[in-house]
């Protein structure tokens, strides 16, 4: 059971002072806020009132997306990282994450005067070095961009707006994994039609897509001596994510479309 919006909010601190970067201002507050589901404690199984404010826990899981550091590196200012890593994990199970990313996304494009779907997206991945924390069933070698790690396969609007973020080894190639992403993308968002790509994503997946998922991606070349995310041309433009580690699918989870969120 979800808060409707003429609930009033859980009550917490009123003027927290901001003490990293990553925290959320009191205006981000007041939109994430009511998203998130009613504790336990006022639905009618009922149970133990919540011990940290709710607006601590998101703050610490913003950390880690931010930081990329370990659950466990939380700094001691922070609740428990056992307490806010079984929010996530919760959280996350039940679809709130992403309840949360396509509610954002949606006034973004009405802000901009657009209407709050989108039928045309982009896709890429980028690999990252994986921590020393990520275990080798998990991690490949990427002998194009010659890292060991992991690699993110991202679908966003060509406003940049996250829509679906899948981490898989880094040996897998685009076009392999673009066929689950894709697949993903089609239950998520019925109304797109339209996916930008570069020729990594060309051939056999491209009449794949059209044929089993009604979707048509249109590649565009990439210029040649470039590397990284670019902006090419008619696809719109990426924000790449800023830190560079990758220690698991939630340290990404604001944008994460996996079913799964792996303990620390």
């Amino acid at each position: 059971m979800r808060r409707g919006r003429g609930r009033p909010p859980i009550q917490g601190p009123a003027m927290r002072p901001r003490r990293y970067p990553s925290d959320t201002t009191n205006a981000e507050w007041a939109l994430i806020e009511p998203l998130l589901p009613p504790p336990a404690c006022e639905s009618s199984f009922g149970g133990r009132p919540e011990k940290h404010p709710r607006r601590e826990i998101v703050d610490a899981i913003r950390y880690v997306v931010d930081t990329g550091c370990k659950w466990r590196a939380l700094p001691v200012d922070f609740p428990p990282w056992r307490t806010v890593w079984g929010f996530m994990a919760r959280w996350a199970a039940a679809g709130v994450i992403g309840q949360i990313r396509d509610h954002l996304s949606h006034q973004i494009r009405r802000d901009m005067g657009k209407g709050p779907e989108t039928v045309a997206t982009v896709i890429d991945s980028q690999s990252i070095k994986a921590a020393e924390t990520v275990g080798k069933d998990s991690r490949g070698y990427d002998a194009g961009k010659k890292i060991n790690g992991r690699k993110r396969h991202l679908v966003v609007d060509t406003r940049g707006l996250p829509l679906l973020v899948m981490v898989t080894p880094a040996d897998l190639h685009d076009s392999q994994a673009a066929k689950e992403v894709l697949f993903r993308l089609r239950l998520m968002h019925p109304e797109i039609t339209i996916v930008w790509a570069d020729s990594a994503y060309a051939g056999k997946l491209v009449t794949w897509a059209k044929r089993h998922l009604k979707l048509t991606i249109k590649t565009v070349s990439r210029p040649k001596d470039t590397s990284g995310f670019i902006v090419l041309p008619a696809a719109g433009s990426w924000n790449a994510p800023g830190d560079g580690s990758c220690t698991s699918d939630v340290t990404h989870g604001t944008t994460n479309a996996s079913s799964s969120t792996p303990k620390p």
